[in-house]
């Protein structure tokens, strides 16, 4: 199946319309990081039940994912997208009203299963929908919602916790839910195209899990599968400890926090466009070289941080959140391009599942890693960087063994 031409206010409001429903969930997962003082002190739990409700999110978006490739492709594009988005909505909802941890736990792994599918339905629909010589700017828009939640999650979590109740973050996410989905509902084009040859592929392979294993059979998705796991786990090594290294060992006042994210996601929503154009300009491979070797620096530069300025701070982290998630604007066009049309779904879905599990990974051997020591530091976050940039070359290695046939 083809993309389907659009003309180019049409295909600008479509991105735009996939891009807040990216926008919410992604905003969904990072509204927790900074609530982990007032969550332990309103529902009266420790560190590790926090992180629980943090990891409880990303482990059960990978489930999802895995469970998402076995019906995907068996299911209208819009129809799909549109009912997990609203169940979603739903499962936040049920966190704002959750009465204590067990409930809120609960809530927190609904809203990962649904939120798992819904960025593999993003990044199918941009694939179905968008030419080729195309994806790379489609993509840098889709990454844009990563930006905002950067910017907004942080600063409006605090904001709303501080002043009505650590509740308001999700129902807010909750409100927003229905005036996202209503348009999308008006907006989004029905994607039957795929399920013909799906139907048909389907009458030869019965099993329910034939799809996947058509995926998993095929060298090509299984190379990547890999790049996605390599890339994800060289990102999440270093971003989970950010701050905690900020203000344990580069003595950046807890209250200030906020600028970091403010200002990287900020400059990270400027230049995503702006590296989606390239993409489509210099091919994606060259582009996801290009920008993965340039994220190396900051990799190193971010675990090796001495005590400085606070100014100085926002320009190593404004510099780190330009290029290392950065470098998913053109591997999510790399991905949207692997797999043929009729099992993107199934591929992308898997993608997404591999994309979460390895993010929860990269956080649980981080944390192995490093420890603080008495004075309160945070010790040996300088192999965790060496780590990653050498993750962070193997993805480079791999990606230019990736075929792209559409």
């Amino acid at each position: 199946m083809s993309a389907q031409p659009l003309d180019p206010l049409r295909e600008r409001i479509l991105l735009l319309t996939l891009a807040g429903i990216q926008f919410a969930h992604i905003l969904d997962f990072m509204i927790m990081m900074p609530l982990g003082p007032i969550l332990a002190d309103e529902l009266g739990i420790d560190t590790r039940q926090f992180g629980l409700l943090v990891s409880s999110y990303t482990f059960s978006a990978a489930v999802s994912g895995v469970l998402a490739a076995t019906f995907v492709d068996r299911f209208e594009r819009k129809r799909l997208l549109l009912g997990m988005f609203g169940l979603f909505g739903l499962a936040t909802l049920a966190c704002g009203l959750a009465p204590s941890y067990w409930p809120l736990l609960a809530a927190r792994c609904s809203a990962g299963l649904f939120g798992g599918v819904l960025n593999a339905m993003v990044q199918t629909m941009v694939g179905d929908l968008i030419p080729f010589e195309r994806r790379g700017r489609a993509s840098g828009i889709i990454m844009s919602a990563f930006s905002l939640s950067t910017v907004a999650g942080v600063p409006l979590s605090l904001y709303l916790a501080n002043h009505f109740g650590w509740r308001f973050p999700f129902l807010f996410i909750a409100a927003l839910t229905p005036l996202l989905l209503l348009p999308a509902a008006r907006m989004l084009p029905s994607l039957r195209g795929h399920l013909e040859a799906a139907s048909a592929a389907a009458r030869e392979r019965a099993h329910p899990l034939a799809a996947l294993a058509t995926v998993l059979g095929d060298a090509n998705c299984r190379r990547a599968l890999a790049f996605m796991a390599l890339l994800t786990l060289s990102t999440f090594l270093v971003i989970p400890y950010i701050t905690l290294y900020s203000v344990n060992n580069v003595e950046i006042r807890v209250e200030d926090l906020y600028l970091l994210y403010l200002a990287g996601g900020t400059a990270n929503f400027l230049t995503s466009r702006r590296i989606g154009r390239l993409t489509d300009r210099y091919g994606k491979i060259r582009a996801y070289r290009a920008v993965g070797f340039l994220a190396l620096a900051p990799l190193l530069i971010q675990t090796h941080l001495p005590p400085i300025p606070l100014w100085l701070m926002v320009c190593v982290s404004t510099f780190f959140f330009i290029v290392v998630p950065g470098r998913m604007v053109p591997a999510m066009a790399i991905l949207a391009s692997a797999a043929h049309p009729r099992l993107r779904g199934t591929f992308l879905s898997l993608s997404g599942a591999t994309q979460q599990f390895s993010a929860g990974l990269a956080a649980w051997i981080g944390g192995v890693i490093i420890y603080q020591d008495a004075a309160g530091h945070i010790m040996r976050y300088n192999f965790v960087g060496y780590l990653a940039v050498a993750v962070g070359l193997l993805a480079i290695a791999l990606a230019g063994r990736i075929r792209m046939p559409s």
